[in-house]
């Protein structure tokens, strides 16, 4: 994402957190030039380090090196080293540190379930913060996996309410034919005779959503079989415990998991005069 674009982002978190101005540092702390520390308080996947070096060279703080996202940090590592003023550093710590901690937890969690999926594409959903949702799903890249949509305008994903409202998985496909020939057509099923109608009407994706092992292997052979160039997209309580059971019947799994149920890593900020 463009520079100016994460300013915009980064001062509405920042309104947010400063209100009228940082009490405690202005009363107790006089300004200064100072060097900061961000620390890892335990090991995990890298993300983030670009977007917060931006937010704190907006604001004068000079960042002297950072650690790449997409790399793994051990406890104890400097994740980024910092030389500027002492109160603006002291005002933005805890946005940038709320942010890294976010993007590395889900990082983390993608690239544990990459590892296990193999060749399969892991990717997230919508199920993401309201405006926090690009550095969700910029972590998501970082650990290995892909973003899904963006935005609702990213792709024709045809879901349950849409084919009750459309009047069946055909009559809602023949509708979704009128969209732009750069847009793919993704269609969400839950059994074998929505799954064959998608196949049979144009879908370049078919998602199969919260199906048995059993059945979405039975359903991913018999869409191969109609069109091997359709991609097989598997949904719905997949998770670490059993992705390594549905990987295989699945071109791509995703999960609204990797935005909503992470757990945020440990990670500091060190200040020395």
């Amino acid at each position: 994402m463009e520079k100016w674009v994460l300013r915009r982002y980064f001062d509405r978190y920042l309104e947010e957190d400063l209100g009228y101005g940082d009490l405690t540092t202005r009363l107790c702390v006089d300004e200064r030039e100072v060097r900061g520390f961000i620390i890892s308080g335990e090991d995990f996947m890298i993300s983030g380090t670009r977007e917060i070096s931006i937010l704190f060279e907006s604001h004068g703080v000079e960042v002297l090196n950072y650690a790449p996202s997409g790399t793994r940090a051990k406890k104890g590592d400097t994740l980024m080293e910092l030389k500027g003023s002492s109160t603006t550093i002291l005002s933005l710590e805890r946005t940038a540190l709320n942010i890294l901690m976010r993007m590395c937890g889900i990082a983390t969690k993608v690239s544990e379930m990459k590892k296990v999926a193999g060749d399969t594409v892991i990717a997230c959903t919508r199920k993401t913060t309201p405006g926090f949702r690009y550095f969700e799903k910029r972590a998501v890249e970082d650990g290995g996996g892909d973003p899904h949509r963006m935005a609702l305008d990213d792709m024709v994903l045809i879901k349950d309410n849409h084919i009750v409202l459309a009047g069946g998985v055909e009559k809602a496909m023949d509708k979704a034919q009128k969209a732009s020939f750069s847009k793919k057509i993704d269609v969400e099923v839950t059994d074998m005779g929505g799954a064959v109608a998608a196949a049979k009407n144009g879908a370049d994706i078919i998602m199969l959503d919260n199906m048995s092992v059993v059945a979405v292997k039975e359903i991913y052979a018999k869409i191969k079989d109609i069109d091997k160039h359709i991609i097989v997209e598997v949904s719905g309580g997949i998770d670490e415990s059993n992705i390594a059971d549905y990987a295989p019947f699945a071109d791509v799994i995703s999960s609204g998991a990797l935005t909503h149920s992470y757990i945020s890593v440990d990670i500091s900020l060190r200040i020395e005069q």
